[in-house]
């Protein structure tokens, strides 16, 4: 398994970035703009939300994504809004949407991280939206 964040890739030279295999996926999360890539299949669960969710992604790549429900749906603190990538991606059902009608800058795009699964190779951007990066900061600086 490969990990690679973009801004690592840029080191010694002797990291050279390659064009994506055919089973890879590559994920960027915005505005951190951190991308992860790794084998379609082979990501090790971390138990948050779907396997090879966007939330579980992000878990194993050492990105925080809030999930105050642990990645069950049922809340909506992991909101993302999807940028490219779209057709890669499962399907919401009926308990997403339900949920997502609840979340906070609500877009055309909107998915809860938890439920987003990668089923395809590909590239993926999703965005963080802003008042849940604000939370995310706050909750950050906090450590009682």
């Amino acid at each position: 398994m490969r990990f690679m964040a973009e801004e690592k890739a840029q080191g010694s030279g002797a990291a050279t970035v390659e064009a994506p295999g055919p089973n890879t996926v590559r994920v960027t999360f915005l505005p951190a703009n951190k991308t992860f890539e790794f084998e379609h299949g082979k990501l090790p669960y971390q138990d948050h939300g779907k396997p090879e969710s966007i939330l579980d992604i992000a878990m194993n790549c050492g990105l925080h994504l809030e999930h105050a429900c642990g990645g069950n749906c049922a809340c909506t603190t992991c909101h993302v809004v999807v940028k490219k990538g779209k057709e890669l991606l499962n399907e919401m059902d009926d308990d997403e949407a339900d949920r997502l009608d609840m979340a906070a800058d609500l877009q055309l795009n909107s998915r809860l991280g938890c439920q987003t699964v990668i089923e395809k190779p590909g590239e993926v951007v999703v965005e963080i939206p802003s008042w849940n990066r604000n939370y995310v900061s706050e909750a950050a600086t906090h450590h009682d």
